[in-house]
């Protein structure tokens, strides 16, 4: 017989809040028991009776979201706001380089109001992949248990981090893609639309790479993946690091899972995409396919149970927020 359960919140341990105490009580009645209570031996009848206390706890997640701006204040004190209001334990990273238009000082504002905003100040415009590294650092010093990336632009809705998180009981690394059942992007000309399709079957061909939106940066981390990838020695910046962190953590042996999203083009500011990005990271796929042939050294990766089957949970990971269309 177990007689579950009570819950005592909140509580600490090691610093960490508990999400929840389980107390197990577990009574092992043997028949003599039976046999001496009902004959009133109830003294040798407890005597007999074994009972085993077995305490479970689970700690609440500590997630960081980590948002690279250059010129971004239209959009950032919403941004804030929105993911702040989210029924889920997180804090935010924000990594300016600098922004002429005074985003860094909005977000040294915001975190002045709030002790769950933080802020990396970068001298100059330094790269998407730095930026990203940046926060990495900074939560995994802080203790975080799942990192995010997203942009700033509203691009990548946070009504989406939820599904993110809770795919993550399940996956190394989860992404918001645009490219399975139910995603998609809206906003989009033909041409970035192919352009950005392209980009994906060049990369996944190339690459091996099992995901369906490689160029995704709307991402949650295990921390053990950050731990195990020696992120000063990821050569990519801009958008090819995120081709290139994919790749290096498929080769570890980390699995990936995928939630649908629509990608929305930015409303204010301009695009950070170039030319240039362009061309780079085409550069990056041919220089990571070159050493696909070279071996990995494997490491002890957690094993994670598998997403359940037909459940309520795992079809609400694919459905869109109420928010969207």
């Amino acid at each position: 017989m177990v007689c579950r359960k009570f819950v005592m919140t909140p509580l600490k341990i090691d610093r960490r809040p508990l999400k929840d105490i389980f107390v197990d009580l577990e009574l092992t009645c043997p028949t003599k028991w039976l046999n001496d209570f009902f004959c009133g031996k109830i003294a040798k009848a407890l005597e007999t009776l074994q009972v085993r206390a077995v305490i479970h706890w689970e700690f609440e997640l500590d997630i960081r979201v980590i948002i690279p701006t250059y010129n971004e204040k239209d959009n950032i004190t919403e941004l804030v706001k929105q993911i702040l209001a989210l029924p889920i334990n997180t804090q935010i990273i924000v990594v300016d380089d600098n922004s002429p238009d005074g985003t860094g000082q909005i977000a040294r504002q915001l975190a002045a109001q709030d002790s769950r905003v933080g802020v990396i100040h970068r001298a100059g415009k330094l790269g998407l992949g730095t930026a990203y590294i940046a926060g990495f650092k900074k939560g995994l010093a802080e203790g975080a248990d799942r990192l995010i990336t997203m942009d700033a632009d509203f691009s990548h809705d946070p009504a989406y981090i939820p599904a993110l998180v809770t795919l993550a009981n399940y996956y190394h690394i989860t992404i918001g893609s645009r490219y399975i059942p139910q995603g998609g992007v809206v906003n989009w000309e033909w041409q970035r639309r192919f352009l950005s399709w392209g980009a994906n079957a060049f990369a996944r061909t190339m690459l091996g790479l099992k995901a369906n939106d490689c160029t995704a940066g709307f991402r949650c981390y295990h921390r053990e993946v950050l731990l195990n990838i020696d992120l000063d020695k990821i050569f990519s910046n801009g958008y090819s690091f995120l081709v290139e962190m994919l790749f290096k953590c498929q080769r570890q042996g980390y699995q990936v899972g995928e939630i649908p999203i629509t990608f929305a083009n930015r409303t204010h500011g301009q695009s950070k995409i170039s030319q240039r990005e362009i061309y780079k990271a085409m550069y990056t796929v041919l220089r990571l396919a070159g050493t696909r042939l070279i071996p990995q050294r494997r490491i002890l990766v957690s094993a994670l149970p598998p997403l359940p089957a037909n459940s309520d949970s795992s079809k609400n990971l694919l459905e869109k927020p109420a928010s969207h269309p």
